[in-house]
């Protein structure tokens, strides 16, 4: 009997690979067997993760500049697995909401998804054994109003809509779902809570655990293991879907 999970022999790429969720899924799908390509702007962070891990690659780029991406994936033989996981959040309703920050948000996190699926498609396609895999990470914020998050939803709701919208277009070719996460304890958290909350950091991290019904925020490896469930040859019969993983965030 096989081994559940494994990604033996596979090659799989993460955007944003060298922290948080994208870290966390780096290492657990190099656990399962799988070959790493670690894409990231972070050059030294993406290096370091390799080095440690072992049958890992990096590739330098970003995500939104297309000859990067272009030249990346041509010089890449083999894919398996794609994890959309790069991404960049914003505070502010609709009213404090610069054009140029908006702008910004849909040109990471919506066009730079769209770069990195166009260019890995035929690597995708051309898996054997197939199908090859896309896991998009998306947000609850795609599903649901949160407050003060009227660009990143915005974004967010896209990726739901692209991931579905390939799962008609590419129905046996490749096989792609979407993961939507509450708030999970990673690098991103202490980002936003230094630029928007700076002074009391720690009040808005208790309020961002209590958000959850559970009680607390996710861990990196709880998205990372349904990740790899999603790329795993278990989830075969999955095919466009969105899954909550959000402490009943979206069930309350």
């Amino acid at each position: 009997m096989s081994k559940p999970f494994s990604l033996e022999g596979r090659i799989a790429l993460v955007t944003g690979g060298a922290s948080g969720i994208g870290e966390a899924t780096c290492r657990a799908f190099h656990a399962a067997g799988a070959s790493i390509v670690i894409a990231d702007r972070d050059r030294d962070r993406a290096g370091q993760l390799a080095a440690e891990l072992g049958r890992c690659e990096v590739m330098a780029l970003d995500i939104t500049n297309e000859p990067e991406v272009r030249e990346g994936f041509a010089a890449l033989s083999k894919l398996d697995v794609l994890v959309n996981n790069a991404g960049i959040g914003l505070v502010g309703n609709v009213e404090e909401t610069a054009l140029e920050d908006f702008q910004r948000l849909n040109h990471v996190n919506i066009e730079g998804l769209f770069l990195i699926t166009k260019y890995a498609m035929p690597l995708l396609k051309a898996a054997k054994p197939g199908p090859g895999k896309i896991v998009n990470i998306g947000s609850v914020a795609g599903l649901i109003g949160v407050k003060r998050r009227f660009a990143y939803s915005a974004t967010k709701g896209a990726v739901v809509a692209m991931t579905r919208q390939l799962s008609v277009d590419y129905p046996t070719e490749i096989r792609v779902n979407c993961i939507c996460p509450g708030t999970v304890e990673t690098p991103f958290v202490d980002g936003y809570l230094k630029k928007f909350h700076a002074g009391e950091e720690e009040k808005t991290r208790a309020e961002l655990h209590k958000r959850q019904p559970v009680g607390r925020m996710g861990k990196p490896e709880e998205i990372a293991s349904l990740a790899l469930y999603l790329a795993s040859t278990e989830a075969d019969f999955m095919q466009g879907a969105v899954v909550n993983i959000d402490g009943g965030w979206t069930a309350a």
